[in-house]
């Protein structure tokens, strides 16, 4: 396989990574509503990610870095047209991480409670803009003979791209439920089995909706197989984690929804293979793998890197996991402690 195709297939392995970690993060955020009864409650929820949050988002530092060396082009044409998206993002991210740096401070309930609110949006907003994002990659969008975007930001909030939203952010918020099953005990490990068997089906339908309309966008390529195959194994996988749940199997329901955003990022990379930014109104302004990707010598320097460095980014983390793997309880959160 040439280097370039390599390349595609390890940045979509640091998205993959990403959307596997943060979005479990992100899950977690979104949740505090409903199952932060209290300012103990809250600090349990953010205490199960605590130690692993920052780590998880490297992931897109990595992605972004990989891609802006791997495929420059690819970079340039999508962070400048999708530029209103990505700042969203990235500025609710700041405000994540500040929240869970600054609410601690024993400033009164007025002073936590909105930081608390600012981590729910933090993690609302890019869970759900990452689906508008990566589904106006496979949609397509209009570009001109450089390669520059040329739509509106409204352009991107077309129906399949919103559908593409709410799929990522159900997905995302029923990942980090059942995460939240996984590291707490007693009621919060109750109530949120039970708030994951009712986001599942929501999720269930959603999802099911995005990965069906999208296999029907590409029943006229030649790989459409394997596109409906990740689909279908997707959805199996979905519906398995919700299974798992309902039957209080927190730990084989979080695998499986682990491997449902695994397939369901294979299925868009599937769908937008060999591009990676077709153009929805000329054809030939779109970017390809091998059109927009750099240089032989680049990749091949690359390459070496990654397969000295992924390695022990890997052991890190599993390794970071394995360190902080035990159950988060209310006993353990001290009324003045973080």
């Amino acid at each position: 396989m040439d280097l370039p195709y390599i390349w595609f297939l390890i940045v979509g392995f640091f998205f993959i990574g990403y959307f596997v970690l943060d979005g479990f993060d992100f899950g977690v955020g979104m949740s505090l509503p409903f199952l932060g009864k209290d300012n103990t409650d809250r600090r349990v929820l953010i205490n199960t990610i605590g130690p692993v949050w920052d780590m998880n988002e490297t992931w897109l530092i990595v992605a972004g870095a990989a891609m802006f060396a791997a495929f420059p082009e690819w970079y340039a044409s999508m962070f400048s047209g999708f530029y209103l998206i990505l700042l969203l993002i990235l500025i609710t991210l700041i405000l994540r991480g500040v929240s869970f740096e600054y609410r601690h401070q024993n400033k009164g309930l007025a002073w936590t409670d909105k930081f608390d609110w600012m981590i729910v949006i933090g993690s609302a907003v890019p869970a759900f803009l990452w689906g508008v994002a990566f589904a106006n990659l496979i949609q397509g969008v209009a570009m001109d003979a450089d390669h520059n975007y040329i739509g509106g930001f409204f352009a991107l909030l077309n129906p399949y791209a919103l559908l593409g939203g709410l799929t990522t952010l159900t997905l995302f918020f029923t990942h980090g439920v059942i995460f939240v099953s996984l590291k707490t005990t007693d009621d919060m490990r109750l109530r949120a089995q039970a708030l994951a068997r009712r986001a599942g089906a929501v999720t269930i339908l959603v999802a099911a909706s995005f990965l069906g309309w999208t296999v029907l966008q590409h029943l006229d390529v030649a790989h459409a197989w394997l596109i409906m195959t990740l689909a279908v194994l997707a959805a199996v996988s979905l519906i398995a984690a919700w299974l798992f749940n309902a039957v209080g199997r927190e730990g084989k329901a979080f695998a499986a929804m682990a491997v449902t955003i695994v397939l369901a990022v294979a299925t868009i990379l599937a769908a937008l293979f060999p591009n990676v930014m077709p153009a929805s109104n000329v054809p030939a302004n779109g970017l390809t793998i091998e059109s927009a990707s750099s240089t032989p010598y680049t990749l091949n320097l690359m390459t070496w890197l990654a397969a000295i460095a992924l390695p022990l980014i890997l052991a890190y983390q599993a390794w970071t996991y394995w360190v902080f793997r035990k159950r988060i309880t209310r006993s353990t959160i001290a009324a003045s402690s973080h």
